[in-house]
């Protein structure tokens, strides 16, 4: 009951989200008609709508995805053509009817075929369902739990009807816009006498929000700016309702007080049950310490270069006082496996302590909003320093030893000794001029594939011959998700066009884990003393694990280059590139 209690509620704070705005001028418009025939047929519509597509998506795949992709064009043909028609009159009386009240025509209840049509109850409730259609709801935490659970748990009615009470709630607030926008409308028709105008002013709004979607900034721009707001007091919802937090990354959500004399972050570490080379750590274990918190994942290239220095100082300073805790908060869903974390520890040479924190716990409790971040704690439990990125090493080391000092040791004055090799060797910062790129369409830029990327769908990609600098191309048949872009072909490829002295590329296996054979070349040629950590001269390697793979270190002087891979065998995920 609570699930569906805090499903409900998070639909209510949808009216609070830039990604309902595509949607709110159809609101609007139908405010100053009678709630019974025009408004409350449209929410019921728009709301089953949702719950249904939203349930389907969550059962049955991509081909769910697919004939919803058709469906949203149609409905937004149906939102186009009911904003033109507030905008034109004489448009309205002859193609309103036809298009908009497409299901009383099926009816045979031709008769209501004229301008007041649309007043109808079943042309509210045919609008709702396009409506419906084009919502993209903002995936705060709510919805995100919801859908999580029908991917782990298998789907089940409980996650049709958790979708229903999300709609609910959604609708519940867009009907008290609705009744507030009449009684607004009211007061500006008995102030002002241009009620046309003001129909014409909802009809540009419906046309420029059906824009909106067409453009994808419902999706992406929208979405994007909605997080601040409505994923706080998600996740607050999430926390008082369930006794816990949510798994939000980068949303803040209350920890608890201080406890055995603890501050609040190190209370939010010693509370932490998962860890790696140690048993939980007790709050006796950092009460009166100074401490160092290191945020990381281990395909982050950034967080790769900075642990050669955490490595240094958890060796040298150990005797000193200084307890260095790692904590391992994910960016990509292979990084939340137990398995595949402890993995990455051992070959990276982490022997400090290190903390499990896939539900961001322990990341909310420092309000921390990027990766690497070093956290700088005194004996008095309070954070003294931080360093957000790489660099600045040296007064993070003088740092560490005036907090020792304080608290009653005695540091060294040289600095550590710093070894690196491979993918933690320091990036020639003078001469990146490419920048992280994502190929998952969740964050995905410069992708330029002839056609451009169809989401959550196999397609046939190709390249071109020419790249510009920073733009990507796939070879294949591929399917762009929001995380990665997966390769459906037995063989297929990637080429980026590139300026930096290392390219990475985070890959994993197949989703049966099987092993995925790949060649490099750069210009069209095998790397020779150019190639990576984990290619050989010829450009030879495997992807075995959802890792980050190093595939070009060039010897010589940078210059723009073409990359290019191609897979041997299918089932590969593609994640991001990152230089150095």
């Amino acid at each position: 009951m609570t699930l569906f209690i805090l499903a409900y509620a998070a639909g209510l704070l949808t009216i609070a989200s830039p990604c309902i705005f595509p949607i709110l001028p159809i609101i609007l418009a139908r405010a100053e008609q009678p709630f019974r025939r025009s408004g409350l047929p449209l929410l019921i519509g728009l709301t089953l709508t949702f719950a249904v597509a939203a349930s389907l998506a969550s059962a049955a795949g991509n081909w769910a995805i697919e004939a919803n992709r058709y469906g949203r064009i149609g409905a937004l043909i149906v939102m186009t053509v009911f904003g033109l028609a507030l905008i034109f009159p004489r448009f309205s009386e002859r193609l309103t009817a036809p298009l908009v009240l497409l299901g009383v025509k099926l009816s045979g209840l031709t008769d209501q075929n004229k301008p007041g049509a649309d007043r109808t109850p079943l042309a509210s409730l045919l609008l709702g369902v396009a409506t419906g259609l084009v919502w993209a709801p903002c995936a705060g935490p709510v919805l995100g739990l919801i859908l999580t659970g029908a991917a782990l748990n298998g789907p089940s009615i409980d996650t049709a009807f958790l979708l229903l009470a999300y709609g609910f709630g959604a609708a519940t607030s867009l009907a008290a816009g609705m009744l507030l926008g009449r009684h607004a409308l009211n007061r500006i028709r008995d102030l002002m006498p241009w009620s046309d105008g003001l129909r014409r002013g909802l009809g540009v709004a419906v046309v420029l929000g059906a824009i909106a979607v067409w453009a994808g900034f419902d999706t992406r721009v929208l979405t994007q700016l909605s997080l601040p707001s409505t994923t706080m007091l998600e996740s607050s919802l999430i926390d008082t309702l369930r006794g816990g937090s949510s798994a939000q990354a980068g949303t803040p959500a209350g920890i608890a007080p201080a406890e055995n004399g603890l501050s609040k972050p190190l209370a939010a570490i010693v509370a932490d049950k998962q860890w790696l080379n140690t048993a939980p750590l007790q709050a006796a274990d950092l009460k009166g310490k100074v401490v160092l918190v290191n945020f990381w994942t281990y395909s982050c290239i950034n967080c790769l270069r900075v642990l050669p220095h955490v490595r240094a100082w958890a060796d040298k300073y150990r005797d000193q006082g200084l307890v260095v805790i790692g904590v391992h908060t994910p960016e990509f869903a292979f990084e939340k496996n137990i398995d595949n974390v402890s993995t990455a520890t051992a070959k990276l040479g982490i022997r400090y302590p290190v903390a499990i924190d896939n539900d961001f716990r322990i990341w909310r409790a420092f309000d921390n909003n990027a990766w690497p971040a070093l956290y700088f704690i005194g004996a008095d439990g309070r954070i003294r320093h931080s360093a957000i990125g790489e660099g600045n090493y040296a007064s993070s080391e003088e740092a560490i030893r005036q907090l020792l000092a304080e608290a009653g040791q005695r540091p060294t004055a040289d600095d550590a000794r710093i070894h690196a090799e491979g993918t933690q060797v320091a990036a020639d910062e003078e001469d990146i001029r490419s920048p992280e790129t994502y190929l998952g369409y969740g964050q995905a830029t410069g992708f330029t594939s002839p056609g451009g990327a169809r989401e959550d769908a196999p397609n046939l990609y190709r390249g071109i011959d020419m790249l510009p600098l920073n733009r990507w191309t796939l070879g294949g048949t591929w399917t762009i998700g929001r995380e990665f872009a997966q390769l459906d072909d037995p063989k297929g490829g990637i080429a980026y066009r590139f300026h930096a002295r290392d390219l990475h590329l985070v890959l994993g296996p197949s989703s049966k884990g099987k092993p995925v054979r790949f060649r490099v070349t750069i210009d069209g040629a095998a790397p020779g003393a150019d190639h990576g950590t984990d290619t050989d001269a010829e450009g030879y390697g495997t992807v075995a694990d959802a890792k980050l793979y190093q595939l070009v270190r060039q010897a010589g002087s940078v210059s723009d280059r073409t990359f290019a891979i191609e897979f041997l065998d299918p089932g590969v995920r593609a994640y991001a590139f990152t230089f150095g």
